[in-house]
């Protein structure tokens, strides 16, 4: 079922923050920091593939997304729906079953026998494909998956996530430039809002992530 009305963006970023707290999907550790695929060293740690397993969570948290993308791109922008391998794929289905779509998904990398392919499930030239992830960071892995998508003939124009780290300004633009618009339900600083409010990290270790956030490189060079 295609949802039709979701709460207004500021909303739907303190509700997507607070269920990411609510089931520990939010690592804060300024002591011993965790490491981003880049290498870049972080004393924050989202893991959305928790959101799998919270059959209620998970369901508002895609009719938001679906409904930020409709709102954003428009309801008839798009003929396939195709996930990132691994995170982003069962997010892909299940915004697909709601958007009515077929649905793919995009291989990081040839898989290296058969077909060599890095597409699975059916995609056509000139199909107008949303690219589904859990998160982003820089915006570096959504550039293979697009130019993956667009040699098959298809077009990318779009990529959805849960959460948006949002600590790279040159990110979007990135993006930008390679003719792909984000979409986002919330950011670290949502998350970092939300866990000041519910005090859910001591006061120590919130600083050291709003120290992160506002200079990310300054602070992982220590």
């Amino acid at each position: 079922m295609i949802p039709s009305s979701f709460p207004d963006r500021q909303t739907v970023a303190r509700m997507t923050a607070r269920m990411l707290l609510d089931i520990k999907a939010v690592h804060f550790n300024a002591r011993d920091p965790f490491t981003f695929a880049s290498g870049l060293q972080a004393p924050t740690y989202i893991d959305c593939r928790k959101l799998i397993s919270f059959a209620r969570i998970r369901g508002a948290l895609m009719d938001f997304l679906t409904c930020r993308v409709m709102e954003d791109a428009g309801f008839e922008a798009f003929d396939n729906v195709a996930g990132g391998e691994t995170a982003g794929i069962p997010f892909a289905a299940l915004v697909a079953e709601r958007m009515a779509l077929p649905m793919t998904y995009v291989r990081k990398k040839p898989k290296g026998y058969g077909r060599n392919a890095r597409i699975e499930g059916t995609m056509t030239e000139g199909q107008r494909v949303l690219l589904v992830e859990d998160l982003t960071t820089d915006g570096g892995s959504k550039l293979s998956f697009v130019d993956a998508i667009r040699e098959t003939g298809a077009e990318c124009a779009h990529t959805a996530v849960i959460f948006y780290y949002g600590i790279f300004p040159e990110t979007e633009p990135r993006l930008a430039e390679h003719g792909v618009k984000l979409h986002y339900l919330c950011t670290g600083w949502d998350v970092l809002a939300e866990a000041r409010r519910s005090q859910d990290f001591d006061t120590e270790t919130l600083d050291a992530v709003e120290r992160f956030l506002r200079a990310p490189r300054e602070w992982a060079a220590g």
